[in-house]
């Protein structure tokens, strides 16, 4: 009795360790970049654009290409990983197709963000002859995001209970009124999820969009999905390892990293805050 309460007294300890140094890790970081960055953050800093060189002026276009691109790549990724996730958990079953198309999707998870940029050039610039535009930037990322959306779909399906299939069967409903009327409502706060958690990975991603749309510098907003667009990891990296002015745009660079986590964690916030609103 008393080694299995040491036991559990030392895996409770290791836990609430790993737990701690989590935390703290993230705070460092946080403080860190709030510190460095906080000094630049105004009202200008978020609406002027670039100039001289970006070593002064605000983050503006970078900022819009980042919403842009983020929005336009949603617009595609959601219903497609959706409905994905939805017909692997209602229709496919176990079948042998299923098993390898979730296979191919769990690999593609962890396939390195620099791989779906050379996709994206090869085929949405070159060969779909899109050129390096905003279209060709966001079907990349909305590529990259349809993995992690189409798995985190099917486990939210999944988890639905089979007893209000069951009970939405026996009342005489077909399959797509029990999908639409009783597993989308019932699945829909873990689909949310998936989706922000694309959000944040699709805003955040750099390789992808050097390869396909990402501008060094524009002079206004995107106007076309055409056009090349400025986004804000790119430009982060651009004024950390390209600038003239690399030393004096450090304030702008933690700046714009700053608003991009505030950015992540906005809409992270919003999504709780509509998981809440739809599980009542």
């Amino acid at each position: 009795m008393g080694r299995r309460r040491l036991k559990d007294r030392l895996a409770t300890a290791f836990f609430v360790l790993a737990a701690a140094l989590l935390g703290l890790l993230v705070f460092f970081m946080f403080s860190f970049v709030l510190k460095q960055g906080w000094g630049v953050l105004s009202w200008d800093f978020l609406t002027e654009p670039p100039r001289d060189g970006m070593s002064a002026g605000g983050i503006w276009t970078p900022l819009v290409g980042t919403v842009q691109l983020t929005l336009l790549s949603m617009v595609v990724a959601v219903p497609i990983g959706v409905g994905t996730g939805l017909y692997f958990s209602e229709y496919a079953g176990s079948s042998r197709f299923a098993r390898l198309v979730r296979l191919a999707l769990r690999s593609l998870a962890g396939v390195p963000s620099v791989i779906f940029g050379l996709f994206g050039l090869s085929f949405f610039v070159i060969f779909l002859r899109f050129g390096p535009s905003m279209l060709a930037a966001a079907m990349t990322l909305a590529c990259l995001a349809l993995p992690l959306m189409a798995t985190a779909s099917e486990q939210a399906f999944a988890a639905v209970p089979e007893e209000y299939r069951a009970a939405s069967f026996a009342l005489g409903a077909t399959r797509w009124q029990t999908i639409w009327r009783v597993i989308l409502p019932s699945a829909s706060p873990a689909v949310l999820t998936g989706v922000v958690l694309s959000i944040g990975r699709v805003a955040g991603e750099t390789a992808p969009i050097i390869f396909t749309g990402a501008a060094f510098y524009t002079q206004g907003t995107a106007r076309s999905v055409f056009d090349e667009v400025m986004a804000l990891p790119y430009h982060v990296y651009v004024l950390a390892t390209a600038g003239t002015q690399v030393e004096k745009t450090r304030p702008i660079q933690y700046g714009a990293i700053l608003v991009l986590v505030g950015l992540i964690l906005g809409v992270s916030a919003l999504g709780v805050l509509l998981r809440a609103r739809l599980r009542k």
